[in-house]
Parts: structure tokens; C-alpha cells; sequence
């Protein structure tokens, strides 16, 4: 199957696609992708709602106890909580309290990774970057894009040599949107899929 038939489906399917998560500035968009790890964006935006009305100065000098209890909704509040703390602390003492557009220093944050890191760069600073989380690993094997051993760095490598670079940071959104909306971990929506009679689940990279 190649992209110039999959590229025009997710686009009729998901047009337009926009970041889920709800961001003013630019280190809580950071905080937010951070926070969303194993979760979902509901309740990522849930929790902002509340943890964003304090300031970046705040979240660096409040309790841990506090953000825990703010955070709790998304799971591994504890952990999770000395990653905000961090982040809040090293954004005010290296950066005056801005994400870089520095992938090195960003990688290297308390609780941010390379995945964290795309998802911050392709929305923040427009740079073509294809994140892979669990919805693009499910989606890109189920429809046959990747083999099923495939890991993380082959997965994102294979589906940045499928589709146009131009394409990749739309089409991270709309994979992630399709597999949280229709083709579910758990009983995905098979029956509506539009792949569903496609060469597409045959085929490998």
C-alpha cells in the first residue's frame, strides 16, 4: 500500500488535525506531553486545568505533595510530580523559564524522552518530526505500515521513509487520533475502519 493512498483517508477521516491538549505558553504545552505518558488527554487537560493556574515559579518551589495531588488523575503521580518540580526548576535556572529549541537540553529533562521531545518540537517549533506512541505503534502494525518486532526507533524510522516529510507532523496527529477514537486497543472499531478492505494490513516496509 503507499502513502499517496493512506495520506488522503486519515485526511479525509481526521482533517486538519490539532494538538489535544490545552496550552497557553510554551513550557506548559512541555508539561502537558510529559504528563500524558500512559494516560489519556482528557484527563491530562483535566488536571491543567488546575496545575496551569499556578506559574512556572510556583511549580518550582511548591511541595511535591501538592502537585501530587493536583496530578493524580494521571497516574504515577509521585514520579510524575518530581518531573514538573524538575522541569520548572531547570527552565528558570538555564533557559528563564522557556523550552529551548534545543534538542539536547529538552531529551535531557526530568521525564522528557525523544517521543516527548517530537511532540513538543513538531508543535512548538513546526519541525517535521513523527512521534511514536502507543497509538502509532498499535495503528502502524495493525494496518501492515511496520512488522510486528519492530521497536520504537524502527517504527519511527520506517513510517518517516513512508510518508513526506511535509506530511509527518500531521500525520503523528491523526495516527494518534485514529487509534485513540477507532482503532482502539481494546475493541477497536473494525467494522468502521476505512482500511478495512485495503492491501494496507498485507503490506511491509
Amino acid at each position: 500500500m503507499k502513502t499517496d493512498t493512506i495520506k488522503p483517508i486519515l485526511d479525509k477521516l481526521i482533517p486538519h488535525p490539532k494538538c489535544p491538549l490545552n496550552y497557553e505558553k510554551d513550557y506548559e504545552l512541555l508539561l502537558a506531553v510529559m504528563l500524558s505518558a500512559q494516560t489519556t488527554d482528557e484527563r491530562v487537560n483535566q488536571v491543567t486545568d488546575v496545575l496551569f493556574e499556578y506559574t512556572l515559579e510556583d511549580l518550582a518551589t511548591m511541595d511535591l505533595e501538592k502537585i501530587e495531588d493536583i496530578i493524580k488523575p494521571v497516574g504515577m503521580g509521585k514520579r510524575k510530580a518530581q518531573y514538573v518540580k524538575s522541569i520548572a526548576i531547570s527552565l528558570l535556572k538555564d533557559r528563564d523559564g522557556h523550552v529551548p529549541h534545543d534538542r539536547a537540553y529538552v531529551e535531557n529533562l526530568s521525564g522528557v524522552g525523544h517521543k516527548t521531545c517530537n511532540v513538543v518540537f513538531s508543535e512548538l517549533f513546526k519541525e517535521p518530526s513523527l512521534a511514536v506512541d502507543t497509538h502509532v505503534t498499535r495503528v502502524s502494525k495493525r494496518l501492515g505500515l511496520v512488522s510486528e518486532t519492530d521497536n520504537v526507533e524502527e517504527i519511527e524510522k520506517k513510517l518517516c521513509a513512508y510518508f513526506d516529510k511535509d506530511d509527518w507532523r500531521e500525520v503523528h496527529v491523526q495516527l494518534v487520533l485514529f487509534g485513540r477514537h477507532l482503532c482502539k486497543a481494546i475493541k477497536p472499531l473494525c467494522e468502521d475502519c476505512p482500511f478495512k478492505n485495503s492491501e494496507c494490513k498485507k503490506s511491509r516496509i
